[in-house]
């Protein structure tokens, strides 16, 4: 089971990850089954990274950002239609 200190995160990211109906809760709920994701709170959004590697930033009101294709990526461009390319290097 995954944990994250919340106290340095945006609120609106809060409410989106956390909250049952919130836009990322879907992805909260599949990070919790995958062993090789890792997330860590950095400048109030959520980096996540599988093996070390950098692969989706979760922010509260921007736009989140696919760093490179993984499976999490894929989810959630089935489950969302906003988000930024893979050319935007974070």
């Amino acid at each position: 089971m995954m944990t994250l200190g919340t106290a340095n995160m945006c609120s609106h990211l809060q409410k989106k990850l956390f909250d049952e109906d919130g836009e990322y809760h879907h992805l909260w709920i599949a990070m919790q089954d995958d062993e090789e994701l890792t997330a860590v709170v950095r400048s109030r959004q959520l980096h996540i990274y599988r093996n070390g590697k950098k692969v989706l930033v979760l922010a509260g009101k921007s736009a989140p950002k696919i760093i490179r294709e993984d499976p999490i990526c894929e989810l959630f461009v089935k489950l969302t239609k906003e988000y930024v390319s893979p050319d935007t290097k974070t």
